[in-house]
């Protein structure tokens, strides 16, 4: 819902092709959540996002819908798509151990389900404020 604001977060390069875009595999469809093209990196990146912890299964999601851009949709001058997956948290070693022997360009990050505490921010700042001026 708030795309422009996500995007300008991105950084430049990045350009949206599509929300919940359908993957047709074996006579049945699968959903990525994010589809974009960088046009600096020229290649397509797929963002999975999940509002719970890490599961390795959300990983082996990920790593086939790369698998399907790498072969149905990459072009010839195309670089291989990148793959990140967002989660509210995660175990450092089930995403290491999930993340063993695969090749692929695939990342797992943590997200904030929602911002701090007004009085937590304003001591963040401060705290930030008084280091950078120290």
């Amino acid at each position: 819902n708030h795309l422009q604001d996500f995007m300008l977060e991105l950084g430049n390069g990045f350009c949206f092709e599509a929300r919940q875009k359908r993957l047709l595999i074996d006579d049945e469809y699968y959903f990525t959540d994010l589809v974009f093209y960088h046009r600096i990196l020229k290649c397509h990146i797929l963002k999975e996002l999940k509002i719970d912890a890490f599961k390795h299964e959300y990983l082996s999601q990920l790593n086939t819908y790369v698998a399907y851009y790498r072969e149905e949709i990459k072009r010839a001058d195309d670089n291989p798509p990148i793959g990140i997956l967002l989660c509210t948290d995660k175990g450092t070693k089930l995403v290491e151990y999930a993340l063993s022997g695969m090749d692929e360009q695939l990342f797992v990050s943590k997200y904030l389900l929602e911002l701090l505490k007004k009085q937590q921010l304003e001591t963040f700042i401060t705290n930030e404020l008084q280091n950078w001026n120290s």
